[in-house]
């Protein structure tokens, strides 16, 4: 499985156990919704380590536990 399909099947994890849409997400992570879709539905394949780490920030995890 490619880096890409980890990222966004985990993602996608993440916001269902926080029950977390990704307008709150953006809102938490200061991540703009277009960029969120845009790695969720594959226009973005390499979302980097920054956006990542924002993201995580949003969702309250280390990037490790990511």
């Amino acid at each position: 499985m490619d880096t890409y399909t980890l990222v966004k099947r985990r993602l996608l994890q993440l916001l269902d156990e926080r029950k977390m849409s990704i307008h709150k997400l953006a809102m938490e992570s200061a991540v703009a919704p277009s960029s969120i879709k845009n790695i969720l539905y594959g226009k973005s394949k390499n979302p980097g380590i920054v956006t990542l780490n924002m993201l995580c920030d949003g969702l309250q995890i280390s990037l490790t536990v990511f």
